[in-house]
């Protein structure tokens, strides 16, 4: 059913969750896992000085967080291919989809409190709304008792 699976990730703990289901399903469907990391070019394109330093920092920090996603699932057995883009962040990830033939995305969301906790990341929004392939949303773990309410 599935033979590409994309995980993008942020390097933060929030994703752990879509990132442990991504790799549940490439096991189960003995598919190639594809794990992103964005630099998104928002965080640092109004700096005048040090835009470069910021980026190569960010660039290290994608490298870090994609190698992370590659020994998980090297551990569980999965192939995995990693990628380091810049850009916008949506845009890259529904141009990487389209680009590699990909036939799932799980990503990450986060709960929110109160009305918000209903919606989803702006970025993981836009990329169901766009994206050619179906996406999964994982709630992350993180903060869950926040929703408490």
């Amino acid at each position: 059913m599935y033979e590409r699976i994309l995980v993008p990730t942020d390097g933060s703990t929030a994703t752990g969750n879509a990132i442990d289901h991504a790799i549940e399903l490439a096991r189960t469907h003995d598919a190639t896992l594809h794990a992103l990391y964005v630099v998104d070019v928002g965080a640092y394109s109004s700096l005048e000085v040090g835009a470069e330093v910021v980026a190569d920092g960010l660039e290290s920090e994608g490298e870090t967080a994609v190698d992370a996603v590659a020994d998980r699932a090297a551990d569980a057995g999965v192939d995995v291919e990693t990628a380091v883009e810049t850009g916008v962040v949506h845009r890259v990830i529904v141009e990487y989809v389209a680009d590699n033939d990909i036939d799932l995305v799980v990503m990450g969301t986060h709960g929110r409190t109160g009305v918000g906790r209903f919606l989803l990341g702006s970025v993981a929004e836009k990329v169901v709304r766009t994206a050619a392939a179906p996406v999964l949303t994982v709630r992350s773990n993180v903060g869950a008792d926040d929703d408490e309410e």
